[in-house]
């Protein structure tokens, strides 16, 4: 018999929990199993798992399917009704070692329960599944799970539950684990970055968070934060990006539109001129930082005007890179309710703003040439700066370590050395 095989769609944080599965399944002793972690994020993001499932059950002929993640949470009515699925297993389920000492015999049907997927917005408890070094090269810690928010496109809360943190301590602790076993960058995630600390006794913000770590391990080299929500950054963030060299100058914003009309229809908590104020703060404060951001194209009732107004802002905030969304309604969201862009146009807008944003990066690597970076080498010959931007390399370089270099030129989205 074989050791399951996984299968990971979606967000870093999906990844995440993928490897703490392999250790929870393998403890357990699962075998001959394909485990498909699913997203929900859009309705394209379900097709594709449904797709996923198929293709592997063909390839893995005589496989127990186990399908989980935010999609099997939100409808697993939806795998449950697929012949190739044997078993769907919730978020909170996935987490748990029981759920995978049930599945560890061979023939599992009719052994457990087939569905497994209980109330997800009863759980209250944070991640008990901390693992050491996801990632090769830099580390992945996740220090927040679940969203309180009710943005109108989104179903991920439904997928993760409410907002709940790891509490300080505990992500110290794991950083400094992962510092000895010789990372030299971590990477804080979450579902709602900004809101950790909220559900904590003296409610702490991210920003005590970041301070915390980088004061008590002085020994990490780069802290890097992923995507945040720039409304709710707080003074102690905005003090670490201002002091603190060891956070790295790159901010994934979830601003998601332009126009104010649209961004209260959306139910975000920000409004336009919010957006343009914290990036030239940010960038006031760390001159070199630079900006992603989710943009949204097309969202219901968007007009040419209001679209204009999104496709200015990559200007206006200075984004570097975009992770464009044309928009799809989300079966179970009030926008999916509301009047909808036609088709075409939204794959038109979508392109527009790709356009807008491939412009953008090839303006942040001209700026590059000639200027000197401390790149993280992820392979021999590929490494990221601390902007996050990619830097190719002529020669074998040090996997895991900061080495200092010089660019000399960009080629398709890539620095090189």
């Amino acid at each position: 018999m074989s050791a399951p095989i996984f299968a990971t769609l979606g967000c870093r944080l999906n990844a995440y929990e993928t490897e703490a599965m392999k250790e929870l399944s393998a403890a357990a002793g699962v075998e001959n199993a394909v485990v498909v972690n699913t997203c929900a994020v859009t309705a394209e993001a379900v097709r594709k798992a449904k797709q996923e499932i198929r293709r592997l059950s063909r390839e893995n002929p005589g496989a127990t399917i186990i399908v989980t993640g935010c999609a099997a949470q939100t409808e697993p009515e939806t795998f449950a009704a697929m012949p190739e699925v044997a078993r769907v297993i919730g978020n909170t389920e996935k987490m748990q070692a029981a759920t995978w000492n049930s599945l560890k015999a061979p023939d599992l049907i009719g052994k457990t329960e087939r569905v497994q997927v209980d109330d997800i917005m009863s759980v209250r408890e944070t991640a008990g599944h901390l693992i050491d070094g996801f990632g090769r090269h830099r580390a992945y810690v996740q220090v927040q799970n679940g969203c309180d928010h009710r943005c109108t496109f989104c179903i991920i809360p439904y997928g993760r539950g409410n907002s709940r943190s790891v509490p300080a301590g505990v992500v110290v602790e794991q950083i400094k684990r992962l510092v000895d076993k010789g990372f030299n960058e971590v990477v804080l995630t979450g579902v709602d970055l900004t809101s950790w600390g909220a559900d904590l006794p003296a409610q702490p913000r991210l920003g005590d968070l970041v301070m915390r770590i980088l004061r008590l391990v002085p020994d990490l080299a780069r802290l890097r934060i992923s995507s945040i929500d720039s409304i709710e950054a707080d003074e102690a963030l905005m003090g670490a990006i201002a002091t603190e060299p060891r956070l790295m100058p790159h901010l994934h914003l979830s601003l998601q539109a332009g126009d104010d009309m649209i961004l209260k229809r959306m139910k975000r908590r920000h409004l336009r001129d919010d957006a343009i104020r914290f990036c030239e703060e940010a960038r006031k404060l760390r001159p070199d930082m630079v900006y992603g951001a989710d943009i949204i194209a097309g969202f219901p009732t968007e007009t040419e005007e209001m679209f204009a107004q999104s496709l200015k802002l990559v200007e206006e905030c200075g984004l570097t890179f975009l992770h464009v969304f044309p928009f799809s309604p989300r079966k179970g969201t009030p926008a999916a309710r509301m009047p909808q862009v036609k088709g075409p146009l939204v794959k038109e807008r979508a392109a527009r703003l790709r356009a807008a944003g491939d412009a953008a990066l090839a303006r942040h690597l001209a700026a590059q040439v000639g200027v000197v970076h401390r790149v993280l080498m992820e392979g021999p010959r590929m490494g990221r700066t601390e902007q996050f931007t990619e830097v190719s390399f002529g020669s074998d370089q040090p996997e895991g370590q900061i080495v200092t270099a010089r660019i000399t030129g960009f080629a398709g989205e890539r620095l090189v050395v």
